[in-house]
């Protein structure tokens, strides 16, 4: 697979339920490959997130390519994308920093005075962020909604999160604040084409 032409990153709805067992079973797949942590989510959080048209996925002439999804924390103060996956066969494309800047942009449209976070241990989606405009901060400049930190119990890492009194893990925290415009070196707009942004 070599045509990027091919794979369109639109955002998620009903129609596309029908991949969530395929999602949830790459990101768990590419989990334990990496030997990385990861807050695990059930299908019916996956395909809500698809209804209520918080998630972006990738396909290629109907097969799975890659996905992502946006929550929202403390009253909507916070929002994190979550969950960014590219399906084996289609890595290698940049297919990822195409579904990651789509999200972004949907998180921005939804939520235009939300600060956006990330929690990785990517040097790959650290990179991607920073593009964006994200910044690395502490864990206490994050959302301090203890339905957000619960997920982490799910990650192979959580004891040394818990170690450290929730201060520090693996993970490194990023952070972009709309109100800080300085830090939105990327230009949305520049890379997004219409087969991405149908809108």
């Amino acid at each position: 697979m070599d045509n990027q032409s091919q794979i369109e990153v639109i955002v998620a709805s009903d129609e596309h339920v029908k991949y969530v067992d395929k999602i949830l079973d790459t990101i768990n797949r590419a989990a334990k490959v990496r030997g990385t942590g990861i807050a695990k989510r059930s299908p019916e959080y996956v395909k809500q997130k698809m209804l209520e048209r918080k998630a972006v996925i990738a396909l290629c002439n109907g097969d799975f390519a890659g996905f992502s999804y946006i929550e929202c924390w403390s009253n909507k103060e916070y929002v994190a994308n979550s969950g960014l996956i590219v399906a084996d066969k289609y890595r290698g494309l940049g297919l990822a920093t195409r579904i990651k800047r789509r999200v972004f942009q949907l998180s921005r449209e939804m939520f235009p005075d939300a600060k956006i976070f990330s929690l990785t241990t990517g040097a790959a989606v650290m990179k991607m962020n920073f593009e964006l405009g994200y910044r690395p901060v502490t864990f206490d400049q994050l959302t301090d909604d203890p339905a957000f930190w619960k997920g982490c119990e799910s990650c192979v890492n959580f004891d040394i999160l818990q170690r450290n009194g929730g201060h520090k893990c693996l993970c490194v925290g990023l952070l972009y604040d709309p109100k800080e415009t300085q830090y939105h070196r990327y230009n949305l707009n520049s890379d997004l084409d219409n087969k991405e942004n149908p809108q």
